[in-house]
């Protein structure tokens, strides 16, 4: 059964081989990383730890329960007043199988019980189908604003997280 995570720096190998595995999966429907990136990893690594320790962020890995592979990233970014930035990306042999909605779902109870947090904000480009149908089947509403996410069009979405989750 797969766990969600909260990022450590152990997690780093693991982390870099699930981004490198699917690059290309995920340039197809998400703007590509660049090179720099991956040369650049542990340093990148590092700073999102420090801004996690901060709490500006917050990063999960969806690891598989049998062989701790990474499926997937949710990470909750800009956290400010009680909102933060949802974003998630999963592994191509994972897609289907309900694991996205599930672990949103899951990461809604965290958000509340974990982070305070009152609402998310996401987007996702017109043409990333599997991310928007996520958001809609997990309750997010579209806001009617139109986003560009590395030129591509977008759309914006919102969800309140409701009071009886919250501590």
């Amino acid at each position: 059964m797969p766990e969600l995570q909260r990022l450590r720096a152990d997690h780093a190998p693991d982390l870099l081989a699930f981004e490198r595995e699917n690059r290309v999966f995920f340039a197809a429907s998400v703007p590509d990383r660049g090179d720099d990136y991956f040369t650049d990893f542990a340093t990148r690594h590092e700073a999102l730890l420090i801004e996690q320790a901060a709490g500006t962020c917050h990063f999960h890995l969806l690891m598989a329960g049998d062989s701790g592979e990474v499926l997937g990233r949710f990470n909750l970014v800009d956290v400010a007043d009680g909102t933060a930035d949802l974003g998630f990306r999963l592994a191509e042999k994972a897609t289907g199988r309900g694991l996205a909605t599930s672990t949103v779902h899951h990461l809604f109870t965290l958000c509340t019980t974990a982070y305070a947090l009152t609402a998310l904000r996401a987007s996702a480009a017109v043409t990333n189908t599997a991310s928007r149908a996520v958001l809609t089947r997990t309750g997010f509403v579209p806001t009617g604003e139109e986003v560009q996410l590395s030129g591509k069009r977008g759309l914006a979405y919102v969800r309140e997280l409701p009071a009886e989750q919250r501590p």
